[in-house]
């Protein structure tokens, strides 16, 4: 081991190192937790400069870190939020957890990566390690980060290290918190794998080093695909068995008795988060640089992202066998959130579900005790809806209950002995009732 690598890794383990993580949501605000919890000094970095400020106060934006885990290291000056970059210079480890979306044509957004790097590359100074979290096509760390990097002149594995180790976070998890999880590192050689592996080593349960940034890369894709394609095949046997009068919840339950060869998918109103609506594209985008068509993921993609349709039309449809028309209707969702007992709405079915009653004439209200404002959405500009109360009178005077998430908060049986019609999306009714309607 070189001289100047082993004394990075022994100011690691010493907690001498200081870590900055760029970007203060869902992904690196957990990340900033785990560092703190561990000995580290952190500094969170956002553009966004009332998450700064809120921060700064001991507050906290997101369900699963509170503003109380953050305050003792405010109070300590171990943690502090800030919006200016310049700062990045006073930390050896920089941690990327920025958004990467799809654009309007379903291509990899890379520009948060991009720009992130460049104001990275203005401040870097030899013996910083900088990683990528941001899950990402294969080749992003190395083909486009890496010459940015580089331009100043430092060289990588020996002036500064360059790792890439996708984010494994799953909101609401009580079981799998962020240092509970494996982490996967690939580094662009092999003295910048030792170096990250080094600082994952001392916060998360298991440190799993691979090959290349590639590989790495790859391992989060091929994890979000996996489930893609599973969702999409479960969500069409739904639809199918819908129309043969057979309960798909009942046949996966009596398949999960198979002790291998099967593992259970469930159903919904489509997929939500960041990372399975999105994920699975930046490798078909990839996968077009070698030809190659990628007919799993694409159809996966269409079956998922029609599923808020079919749950429009079976509302539709039992609502006209009681003699009511869409147009006017007065529609409640349950849940805005993507899934359950999480306050997160990124790509949540529930917004398309809303959009689309919205664009059939129906008045449509939602309940979310997670979620008590929901607007500033990029594909959904126009909606901005506050929670409402969720009483008997505004069950019975709803013309359909939507549950779109099914929060463990939520008392069913109350739920639907004051509603005339129920749609259940989650499978949260488990009686056979006349007014209950699986979509």
């Amino acid at each position: 081991m070189k001289p100047k690598i082993k004394y990075f890794i022994e100011r690691i383990k010493r907690r001498e190192v200081k870590v900055g993580v760029i970007g203060m949501g869902y992904v690196g605000l957990p990340l900033v937790k785990i560092f703190l919890q561990k000995g580290f000094e952190v500094k969170g970095f956002d553009i966004d400069e009332r998450k700064v400020v809120c921060l700064n106060q001991g507050k906290s934006y997101i369900l699963h870190v509170s503003g109380e885990d953050l305050k003792p290291y405010l109070n300590q000056g171990k943690f502090r939020a800030t919006a200016d970059f310049s700062e990045l210079a006073q930390v050896e480890a920089i941690l990327i957890c920025v958004p990467t979306p799809l654009d309007a044509h379903r291509n990899p957004d890379l520009s948060f990566v991009i720009k992130t790097t460049e104001t990275i590359a203005q401040y870097l100074g030899p013996g910083q390690l900088i990683v990528l979290e941001s899950t990402t096509y294969p080749g992003t760390t190395d083909e486009v980060m890496l010459p940015i990097l580089e331009k100043k002149g430092l060289k990588v594995g020996q002036d500064f290290y360059l790792a890439y180790s996708p984010e494994r976070e799953n909101p609401g998890d009580k079981h799998f918190s962020t240092d509970k999880i494996p982490k996967v590192v690939g580094g662009i050689t092999p003295n910048c794998l030792q170096v990250a592996k080094a600082l994952y080593d001392e916060v998360v349960v298991k440190t799993v080093p691979v090959s290349s940034t590639k590989v790495a890369e790859a391992t989060k894709l091929l994890e979000n695909i996996f489930r893609s394609v599973n969702i999409a095949m479960v969500n069409e046997m739904k639809m199918i068995f819908e129309r043969l009068g057979i309960d798909i919840w009942e046949v996966i339950e009596a398949a999960s008795t198979k002790p291998f060869g099967f593992m259970p998918f469930y159903p919904g109103p489509g997929y939500g988060g960041h990372c399975i609506p999105v994920d699975p594209f930046y490798l078909t985008w990839k996968a077009k640089e070698v030809d190659y068509p990628t007919k799993f993921i694409e159809l996966a993609g269409e079956i998922n992202t029609q599923m808020p349709y079919y749950v429009v039309n079976r509302t539709i449809e039992a609502l006209n066998s009681r003699g009511k028309a869409i147009n006017g209707a007065k529609i409640l969702v349950l849940g805005i959130a993507y899934k359950k007992d999480i306050d997160d709405q990124r790509e949540s079915p529930a917004l398309k579900i809303i959009s689309l009653f919205q664009k059939k004439g129906a008045r449509v209200s939602y309940h979310d005790p997670y979620v008590p404002h929901s607007y500033g959405h990029r594909e959904y500009p126009g909606l901005d809806l506050k929670s409402v109360p969720l009483t008997e009178k505004r069950l019975k005077e709803s013309d359909a209950v939507i549950i779109a998430t099914d929060h463990s908060v939520f008392d069913y049986d109350w739920i639907v002995r004051h509603s005339s019609l129920v749609i259940d999306t989650r499978n949260a009714i488990k009686k056979k009732l006349k007014k209950v309607v699986k979509a």
